[in-house]
């Protein structure tokens, strides 16, 4: 389970967070600039390294082009 205010992951939207709260396995995930939180499953989280923590404007980018 990862910690609060933890830098993560998220392999099923492809998308890193930081944590703001967990319960019953359901993390809830803030975008690193601010923004809308969601929920995601704790089996779909890793510790985010520097190379999955671009700029928000690069990880929009970055979205499409996985696409």
């Amino acid at each position: 389970m990862p910690e609060l205010h933890e830098t993560v992951y998220d392999s099923k939207t492809k998308r890193v967070g930081e944590v703001m709260d967990t319960a019953w396995g359901i993390v809830q995930l803030r975008p690193l600039h601010g923004g809308q939180e969601w929920d995601a499953d704790t089996k779909d989280l890793s510790r985010a390294v520097s190379l999955e923590r671009p700029s928000s404007d690069l990880s929009a980018v970055l979205e499409e082009w996985d696409r």
